[in-house]
């Protein structure tokens, strides 16, 4: 029962994570920058693209979607079955971060989102006067709507081939998903599991009284 429990909780699976952010925030540039084995771009369009990445024992079915304002009422369309959320926001761009959290705060109370963990990028780090990591944490940390959610901000430059936190922010949120995709497994197995004693019990009884 051990070995096959392990099995069924670590297989390589597919997961679905949601790239979002305002126009010119450097969204598709960060998924480029990435560079993790075999991109490749399965639906060009205008609005949104759908690339696959593969990052150690997962495969990252990412959602890049447009951040011009007629795009964003069809947001909606991309929740469900996502594992992860990508937020990405221009440090650079002082006279718009409010209205970005504002954005991200609306964003994070959808029901469909509920429970995933958020990364938020704080990109463009390497333009002089860019809003650091920890003023953005600030500003996050005092929102209520984030208070039940499990997220983390990182400073990162897309356009920087040598910097790394890139790699270490993905790295977060993946490990992220993958406790939650154990939970929900073993939590799903142990509800079978209760179903069928529950089950066999009621037959022992019927057994017993006739």
């Amino acid at each position: 029962m051990g070995n096959f429990l392990f099995k069924r909780l670590f297989v390589k699976k597919t997961i679905r994570i949601l790239v979002l952010g305002r126009y010119d925030a450097g969204k598709t540039t960060t998924l480029h920058a990435l560079n993790l084995g075999d991109v490749r771009t399965t639906i060009p369009t205008v609005g949104y693209m759908s690339e696959t990445l593969n990052f150690k024992n997962l495969e990252i079915s990412t959602w890049d979607i447009g951040g011009r304002e007629k795009i964003r009422p069809l947001l909606r369309h991309y929740y469900a079955s996502t594992h992860g959320l990508v937020f990405v926001l221009d440090s650079s761009d002082r006279e718009g971060f409010d209205q970005t959290l504002k954005e991200l705060f609306v964003v994070v109370k959808e029901e469909e989102l509920r429970n995933i963990p958020v990364l938020v990028l704080a990109n463009k780090q390497d333009i002089s006067g860019a809003m650091k990591p920890e003023s953005v944490v600030r500003e996050i940390q005092n929102e209520q709507s984030m208070r039940d959610t499990r997220w983390m901000v990182f400073g990162v430059s897309a356009v920087d081939q040598t910097e790394h936190r890139l790699f270490e922010a993905f790295d977060w949120l993946t490990n992220e998903i993958t406790v939650n995709e154990r939970r929900s497994a073993a939590s799903k197995m142990l509800h079978e599991d209760n179903r069928d004693c529950n089950n066999n019990n009621g037959d022992k009884r019927t057994k017993h009284n006739t």
